[in-house]
């Protein structure tokens, strides 16, 4: 009996360490550790329910990125596209109709000029369209003035060490025009201006060095 005991107890030992024992083993393994086995199966779920995808739009659909323009860029936009569509775009087929009538256009320049500049006109009309389609305008005369930076606010600020005197409105990428006062939300210092307001001063780092601008007054016009 006692050589009995002791095989059944090493028998039960290897079944802990080695799934390939005996029929009586397996018993033992299934009897010993259903319990466990379940338990683990129940944690396991949770995690196979996490990895999978998160509901979001249906396949094929895109996310639109909006992207801020003033009221002013977005009507620049609609009167570009509206003479690109009513005179440049008819103006082009009638050129193109006139060089088909000259006869070879394997050597007629007018005609290739002109599928050329067709070619120029449409990518432009697509690109404005995608630009319109994506854009957030912003009319920032609707907003409320609390003497805060924003989006395109009109900024009066003062070189704290020259006294020079700087006037900027803060714009989208594609209304950026130094020339004329308007700087890029992208720009070094509009992004150092964002969400600042009347009375603070800012450092900002310029490709001539170090810059300290206070913020002299915030117009939304």
């Amino acid at each position: 009996l006692h050589r009995k005991h002791d095989r059944r107890q090493a028998g039960h030992s290897r079944v802990a360490f080695d799934s390939r024992g005996s029929g009586a083993q397996e018993s033992y393994l299934l009897h010993d550790h259903a319990s466990s086995h379940r338990h683990k199966l129940r944690a396991r779920s949770p995690r196979r329910r996490q990895c999978q995808p998160a509901a979001g739009p249906a396949r094929g659909s895109r996310t639109v990125k909006r992207v801020p323009i003033t009221t002013a860029g977005a009507e620049k936009l609609r009167d570009e596209i509206r003479i690109l569509k009513t005179e440049s775009r008819p103006r082009v087929i009638q050129a193109i109709a006139e060089a088909r009538a000259h006869g070879d256009l394997k050597e007629n320049a007018e005609y290739h000029a002109a599928k050329e500049m067709q070619g120029f006109i449409e990518g432009r009309i697509s690109e404005i369209e995608n630009k319109l389609a994506s854009a957030q305008v912003i009319d920032v005369t609707k907003i409320s003035n609390h003497g805060k930076v924003i989006f395109g606010a009109t900024l009066h600020l003062i070189n704290t060490k020259t006294n020079e005197t700087l006037k900027y409105q803060i714009v989208g990428e594609d209304e950026a025009d130094i020339k004329h006062s308007k700087i890029s939300l992208a720009s070094p210092i509009a992004r150092a201006l964002i969400g600042k307001e009347e009375g603070d001063v800012v450092n900002v780092q310029t490709p001539a060095g170090l810059v300290n601008l206070e913020i002299d007054k915030v117009e939304y016009i």
